[in-house]
């Protein structure tokens, strides 16, 4: 069959069915296979929840849709481990391989080895700095932390801060993401120092995205300021909690302002209640349905159109991308996340959250 053009803003799961019936065609890497098979290596299920309950089900409906074959693992923060099925994918014969990387280094390894061996590779909501995929499919990071400092900074106002002091609990320093959150936050919130009406306060990153640690710092750092922190900037719901956790032990919560990021379960339940001020919500069925699309046109040797480009910081080169939208979301469009499907009113309206949900006209 000739190769045409693969449009990715007008192409829906039913065309990527349709790409599955164009036959034998050639990846990336220039071997032939009559059947695609994509790989996919998820990071862990401790950062964040959403990779087991959003992302793995999401690509699973995707490739089950489109009628190929898949192979979907998680390395459980395991670098070794990460390589290791890497390996065992690359010799079971995928045509496509898709990482969500722990860090770039290992990344790149992997990637590496994925393109010496003719297969097609796509950087999955983190970019692997100087790895060199053929795509990469996330949400505009730096948007979504321009929106989470905006929307500290509408929960501080609302509570009539003065010259509140601010910390900021930031993402796993070996994850690109969380660099380009802590631009958009920091970008935010910088007039606001400058100017004097905020004080900034301590600064750290949580290595590995860990929540257990994440509660440990912000222990420490409230212990460093003798509990005068007014606002905290957590780059994701798990760290957000491991803040609202210290503020409950100290009868804080509520009373000061955290932010959050992927609206999950837990996260919106205690924007309901008040403790979290807000999270931001990313559609990820829209972001594995769009790397599912680019995964079906790279092992069929398609040329995809209507994509962007983002920068790799590290080569200077750019990736062909397709960065998605994320929203705000606070306590009064809540129900914004449970109307889009992405998180169930049964599983959020649980025991003493169901008179909030009710009161926010969730059902």
């Amino acid at each position: 069959m000739r190769k045409g053009i693969f449009t990715f803003a007008a192409v829906g799961l039913l065309a990527i069915g349709g790409l599955t019936a164009c036959g034998t065609s050639t990846p990336t890497g220039g071997s032939t296979t009559k059947t695609p098979k994509i790989g996919v290596i998820l990071p862990d299920s401790k950062s964040s929840v959403r990779w087991e309950t959003a992302d793995r089900p999401y690509l699973e409906a995707a490739f089950k849709a489109a009628g190929v074959q898949y192979d979907i693992q998680n390395a459980q923060g395991d670098k070794t481990a990460f390589q290791t099925i890497a390996d065992q994918m690359i010799t079971s014969g995928v045509t496509v391989l898709m990482i969500v990387n722990l860090d770039s280094g290992t990344g790149k390894a992997v990637l590496d080895k994925a393109k010496a061996a003719g297969i097609g590779t796509i950087d999955y909501d983190r970019l692997t700095l100087g790895g060199g995929a053929d795509y990469y499919v996330s949400f505009d990071n730096v948007a979504v932390g321009k929106l989470q400092g905006d929307g500290l900074i509408k929960c501080l106002t609302a509570k009539g801060a003065v010259k509140p002091v601010i910390a900021e609990l930031n993402g796993s320093p070996t994850d690109n993401n969380a660099t380009l959150f802590a631009q958009g936050y920091d970008g935010q919130l910088k007039p606001k120092y400058d100017s004097g009406d905020y004080i900034k306060g301590p600064n750290q990153s949580v290595p590995d995205w860990d929540n257990t640690k994440a509660g440990t710092i912000f222990e420490q750092m409230m212990t460093a300021q003798q509990n005068k922190i007014d606002g905290v900037l957590a780059a994701n719901d798990g760290l957000g909690n491991a803040a609202v956790a210290v503020l409950k032990r100290l009868g804080l919560n509520g009373k000061v302002p955290v932010t959050g990021q992927d609206a999950t379960v837990q996260g919106l339940q205690i924007v309901l209640v008040g403790d979290q001020c807000m999270t931001v919500y990313k559609a990820v069925k829209q972001e594995a349905d769009g790397a599912a699309q680019l995964a079906l046109a790279l092992a069929h040797n398609e040329k995809v159109a209507g994509l962007g480009t983002i920068k790799d910081t590290q080569t200077g080169k750019d990736v062909p991308s397709k960065l998605l939208v994320p929203k705000a979301i606070f306590k009064d469009n809540v129900k914004d996340v449970i109307t889009d499907g992405y998180v169930k009113a049964s599983d959020l309206c649980t025991g003493a959250f169901a008179a909030l949900c009710t009161a926010a006209a969730i059902s």
